[in-house]
């Protein structure tokens, strides 16, 4: 009785909100604006910066997993980039590394190492194949790398891990194997806390054991394949970590994944490649943790780590049709959203579908600056989405400021969902 009550006046507080929303549009087209675009093909970093990050604005459009390609085959050209990084698992990115440089498996096999859902896609799948076969006709100092650097899964890492084992201490590696045998994919989601701390307990022993034997297990093996098997085991007790904070999951992973970054800038650079690229979400990859969920982002961490030698690349969009998880229903959906802010409006006439602003030449003008220094309702959709969201812009943005949260925006005018092959 309560309830039905309070519904016409929730119901009208929504109606208003929505009629306020619309009438904020501004729809400013600015003049000039053609003179402060790019393609992607000439987006420009500047020479002392070390990681580029592309972020994207859905997790669901085909344009934007197709811009992943486009920015690293411009990064490839322009900047001597060869080092492709992913928010996806760490194990599972090391069995696509090794069909891009051995030929291993499929492309599709080599993706579906990643075990998220979000990446089961023909661009995916595509972009992968296409570093397989650039790497056919690379010289040595030449070829790319791929890396994932989350920690959201234990299959790949753990096998990554116990392989090691078998080459430099294999009487313990039978005994890890049976230890972490619930450490899995499958199960992670059933474990109790009791499990999980006795996991994290065999992860702490078997740290503690790299750490002892170090110099006897490179040996037997090499620095870098000991690097490897040291991480694989922090991944695994990250994720377990995550399992046993999960009221400070969100602000964990990003602490976490700006760890494993930096792991893998300093892993390249030791070998030679002084520039990484990294591409992920808005939400990780923006400097001033703008979420209203309260975490602190993996941008504002690697910010605070490397300053200038940070350069984010954010992505918005004007008319979007993109697919979601509905973890309501655990089913995926294609949703259609229209979006309006100062930014995107004042480059709405220009004759690109797709283009790149340099916030750097946007300062130039004094409307763009105002803009670009000014908060915006910019594009973020995570991989869950219903349709009520659609209703009111707050559930399909992030209040921002442009030019604090990214170093550029490539806007897009359109854009069209993916489909996961499941």
């Amino acid at each position: 009785m309560y309830l039905s009550k309070k519904k016409p006046f929730l119901l009208a507080i929504i109606c208003l909100m929505i009629v306020l929303s619309a009438c904020s549009n501004n729809d400013k087209v600015f003049d000039d604006a053609e003179n402060y675009i790019s393609s992607v093909k000439e987006i420009n970093i500047p020479d002392d910066v070390t990681i580029i990050g592309l972020g994207e604005a859905t997790h669901g459009n085909v344009e934007l997993q197709k811009l992943k390609k486009d920015v690293f085959e411009a990064l490839i050209k322009n900047e001597q980039v060869r080092v492709f990084v992913i928010e996806g698992d760490f194990g599972g990115g090391q069995e696509i590394n090794q069909f891009i440089l051995e030929g291993k498996g499929s492309a599709e096999e080599a993706v579906n190492a990643l075990d998220y859902s979000i990446y089961k896609t023909e661009q995916m799948i595509d972009l992968v194949q296409w570093m397989h076969d650039y790497n056919a006709t690379a010289s040595s100092d030449e070829k790319l790398y791929f890396y994932g650097n989350d920690m959201q899964r234990y299959d790949y890492s753990k096998k990554g891990l116990l392989d090691y084992y078998k080459v430099v201490n294999e009487d313990v590696e039978q005994n890890y194997a049976v230890q972490l045998e619930s450490a899995s994919n499958n199960m992670m989601r059933s474990l109790s806390t009791k499990q999980l701390k006795e996991i994290e307990e065999v992860l702490d022993h078997i740290i503690s054991d790299l750490q002892s034997n170090k110099v006897a297990y490179i040996e037997h093996s090499s620095p870098d394949t000991f690097a490897f098997a040291f991480q694989y085991a922090q991944l695994m007790k990250q994720r377990t970590e995550l399992f046993l904070n999960e009221g400070e999951y969100q602000q964990l992973r990003d602490q976490f994944l700006a760890d494993n970054l930096q792991w893998i800038v300093e892993m390249e650079a030791a070998r030679g490649h002084e520039k990484v690229f990294f591409t992920g979400h808005n939400g990780h990859i923006e400097k001033t943790s703008a979420s209203l969920a309260g975490y602190k982002s993996m941008g504002n961490y690697l910010d605070e780590l490397y300053g200038a030698k940070y350069f984010a690349i954010g992505t918005d969009l004007m008319n979007s049709n993109f697919q979601a998880l509905n973890r309501g229903s655990d089913k995926r959906k294609n949703y259609k959203i229209k979006n309006h802010n100062d930014l995107v409006d004042a480059f709405r006439e220009v004759e690109p579908a797709i283009f790149y602003v340099d916030f750097e030449k946007a300062s130039e003008s004094k409307e763009l600056l105002d803009i670009i220094k000014s908060k915006q309702k910019m594009v973020n959709v995570g991989d869950d989405f219903r349709s009520w969201q659609k209703l009111l812009k707050m559930f399909y943005t992030i209040e921002m400021v442009p030019n604090k949260a990214y170093d550029g925006v490539i806007i897009l005018k359109e854009t069209t969902p993916t489909e996961v092959l499941e």
